[in-house]
């Protein structure tokens, strides 16, 4: 019996056991259901945005991406770029290899092979955690340290969500694997990352470290940067050089673990330096600044106001308003939307500007005015004011007037704006712009570090000559150069559209266009006397000559031009009105104000080089005026054509008047007042012009046509009161004219433009005899000098 018991008890125990073990297993497997359940109701939490931010699908399909708008020239160099980030789209295919096989080496070897989540990598990062060893690395793979980077942490909005944000990026990163390639995945997050220095994603980084693109970038360039994602900010190549060399060479070693690089490979070139070739990114330099500006605040224009201009600026309305109206680039931005319905935007959308800009043709004229101004007419000008009381102004200027001259300078800085601002008096503003300090100044040969007060600079400022010119091809419109001034960093005025100043001699030929309508030719001569005309008022006027060369004979209409001869200007307007020749420059693209007074030719209008070279083209093509234009077309940054330019013409006059007009223009250069061309420059194929110089030298102007191109120069300074004492240096022929000439010299040199020595062309039944260089067929004057200044009397 005792033996049953005994048997009995040990089956209750086996059967207790068997129970407590279903029990414990049924528990075991509960939890496990349970716990299975709840992280998958987690992960659809997750997912759904239960707990936080989650991008949507559209979000995922279509991420928000800041790329810059690039602008490129007519024969596809890139100039400049507008941004909020400076970022560049690239395809897969302009990568380098390099950069791919670095990045899987260094960040996520098992990359073609997860779906989002390197199940492996975080097993080896629990390991490392579990037993201190650091050198375990992480475990985010590519995809979700893009999931990072398109939607940054910040975007949670409760500190709650940091605990899950891990959980979401494993979310995200398994749903790019869904919806993209490995190569569209890779190609987001080269095209994503920040690499400092304003250098967003990989075609800016090439660029700016590298002067290159993506898919040149060599084994050891492209290491570096791939080197440059584990921490920017302290794998810094400007300033941690000896650190990102190191990195460079780890990202090198992984290569070689994974055999993308051999160890012979990695020996020669692990020793190499970082050779940075860095290009700083600042949108005051570069080529073509004052171009790349007058696009950007034009694209971007709003439709003008009148309320929004003050009452001085009524001109500028006008100007505006009909930009607006006729000019489809202007306001582009806000003229047009995209599919969304939002307006387009030139800092993020990632736009192509196709601009008629030629590249080697901007940078001959910019090179051409450095060279004049820099090495030339800026020192004889500093020669001649050495001694003058109030230098740079002239000696004709009382101290009381540079003092108001000064303080007018004052109240329009930036400087003084602030002060204000802030409730600074008077009496206090102005002893502030009297204290020196520390300072750059602009030289022609760099900028200097100096001590002077804000008054000195800006007077040290103001003795700087400036310049605009502005190329054009005279049968299509399109506008091969443009240099708004001397230095965009130290004088942002821009004086090709913006600046207008008074034009001299060079509005003659408007008034000679009249004439040769009338059915005069450039050999017919006229009376070379005083033309007096009765003002208004009753009071006689009449311009003087610069000289009394041949005063009282018959000389040509072509030698009255070629030596801008106000008595025979004054003689042409009589057989008009000034009426006349103010209309003709308008039909002729001047859209300026012009007075419409009998000292018209003189040229006391105010016009900006953009009109003049604009009115002169319409010489060279035939009597028809296009208007100039900037930009080709417009396309987003996928390519798909947003826009295209339509030139924009009318006939002005028919082409024998053209023809003639180029012909008294081929005067000038020939024995007028533009002839330097061709003993001091050699420039002696087929070329016209005509120079301008206002009353006490303020202004230089010299317009130059040719079969091809047509350009016009400005030269003086930012305040009127500040020129040249005398006609000899003062003269349009020498402060602008040597601009035009360096910068033709360099194109005719360029046979890659395709610009030809050529003649002009004849239209057919013109048959005049034009060969009458002088007044009475014997002046051989070498260089003569002109004076549009005037008197009354």
């Amino acid at each position: 019996m005792s033996k049953n018991n005994t048997e009995f008890t040990r089956g209750i125990e086996e059967k207790s056991k068997l129970q407590m073990f279903k029990k414990h297993l049924l528990i075991f497997w509960s939890v496990f259901v349970l716990g299975v359940v709840a992280l998958v109701l987690f992960f659809i939490g997750v997912s759904n945005g239960t707990f936080g931010f989650m991008p949507s699908f559209e979000e995922l399909e279509n991420p928000k991406n800041s790329l810059a708008t690039e602008v490129y020239t007519v024969d596809g160099s890139l100039i400049g770029k507008f941004y909020f980030e400076n970022r560049s789209f690239v395809e897969y295919s302009d990568l380098s290899p390099y950069l791919v096989d670095a990045l899987i080496a260094t960040e996520d070897v098992r990359y073609k092979d997860h779906s989002g989540i390197d199940i492996r990598g975080l097993g080896r990062v629990a390991k490392g955690l579990v037993t201190g060893d650091r050198s375990a690395g992480g475990g985010s793979t590519i995809s979700q340290q893009l999931a990072k980077m398109l939607f940054p942490r910040e975007s949670f909005e409760k500190k709650i969500d940091i605990v899950f944000r891990k959980f979401r990026e494993w979310v995200i990163a398994v749903k790019l694997e869904r919806s993209y390639t490995k190569e569209e995945i890779m190609t987001m997050y080269f095209n994503k990352f920040d690499f400092l220095n304003l250098a967003v994603g990989v075609k800016s980084a090439a660029n700016v470290y590298f002067n290159t693109t993506p898919d040149s970038l060599k084994i050891e360039q492209a290491a570096m940067l791939v080197g440059m994602a584990k921490n920017p900010s302290y794998f810094n190549p400007l300033r941690r050089p000896e650190l990102t060399l190191n990195r460079r060479n780890v990202v090198l070693s992984q290569m070689v673990k994974y055999n993308y690089l051999s160890t012979v490979e990695f020996d020669s070139i692990k020793s190499l330096p970082l050779e940075i070739d860095f290009q700083k990114v600042d949108h005051k330099r570069g080529m073509a600044p004052y171009f790349r500006e007058y696009l950007r605040t034009s694209l971007t224009a709003h439709k003008p106001e009148v309320n929004n201009y003050p009452s001085y600026a009524y001109q500028q309305f006008v100007k505006d308003s009909t930009e607006w109206e006729d000019n489809p680039f202007y306001g582009w931005c806000n003229k047009n939307l995209k599919a969304d319905g939002t307006a387009y935007n030139i800092y993020k959308d990632g736009l192509k500007i196709y601009t008629t800009i030629d590249s080697r043709m901007q940078k001959y004229a910019e090179e051409a005015v450095v060279e004049h101004l820099g090495l030339d007419l800026q020192k004889a000008f500093n020669r001649e004011k050495e001694h003058h009381r109030n230098p740079p102004f002239s000696d004709d200027l009382s101290q009381e007037n540079v003092e108001n001259n000064i303080d007018i300078s004052m109240r329009r800085s930036e400087r003084y704006r602030v002060l204000k601002k802030n409730g600074m008096s008077m009496d206090s503003i102005r002893l502030v712009f009297k204290q020196p300090r520390k300072m750059k100044i602009f030289t022609w040969k760099g900028e200097r570090d100096t001590i002077l007060s804000p008054n000195d600079s800006m007077l040290y400022m103001k003795g700087f000559l400036r310049a605009g010119f502005m190329s054009v091809e005279p049968q299509s419109g399109e506008v091969r150069a443009y240099v708004g001034g001397p230095n965009y960093e130290h004088f942002m005025y821009d004086m090709v559209t913006v600046g207008k100043r008074q034009v001299g001699s060079t509005i003659k030929p408007f008034l000679y266009t009249l004439a040769m309508q009338e059915g005069l030719s450039p050999c017919d001569k006229v009376p070379n006397i005083p033309q007096t005309f009765i003002l208004p008022d009753g009071t006689p006027w009449a311009s003087k000559n610069s000289t009394d060369k041949y005063e009282g004979e018959m000389v040509t209409l072509k030698w009255g031009l070629a030596n801008s001869v106000n008595n025979i200007s004054g003689w042409v307007l009589k057989q008009t009105t000034p009426e006349s020749v103010a209309a003709m420059a308008h039909k002729m693209g001047v859209i300026s104000k012009i007075d419409a007074v009998p000292s018209i030719y003189l040229g006391t209008s105010e016009i900006s080089v953009y009109e003049m070279v604009g009115a002169y083209a319409t010489f060279v093509n035939k009597g028809v005026y296009i208007k100039p234009s900037f930009i080709t077309k417009i396309e987003d940054h996928k390519g798909n054509l947003l826009a295209q330019s339509v030139s924009r013409k009318r006939e002005v006059m028919d082409e024998r008047t053209a023809y003639l007009m180029t012909n008294l223009l081929e005067g000038v250069v020939q024995r007028g007042t533009g002839v330097r061309l061709r003993y001091k420059y050699g420039l002696n194929n087929p070329m016209g012009g005509k120079t301008g110089t206002t009353q006490n030298h303020s202004d230089g102007w010299f317009m130059g046509i040719t079969p091809q191109l047509v350009s016009g120069v400005w030269v003086g300074a930012e305040d009127r009161s500040i020129h040249f004492e005398g006609i000899r240096l003062g003269q349009g022929a020498n402060m602008a004219l040597p601009i035009w000439a360096l910068y033709m010299q360099k194109v005719y040199a360029d046979k890659s433009l395709g610009i030809t020595q050529g003649d002009f062309e004849k239209p057919r039944g013109v048959n005049l005899n034009l060969d009458c260089d002088d007044a009475s067929n014997g002046s051989k004057n070498n260089d003569l000098i002109e004076s549009d200044e005037s008197d009354f009397f």
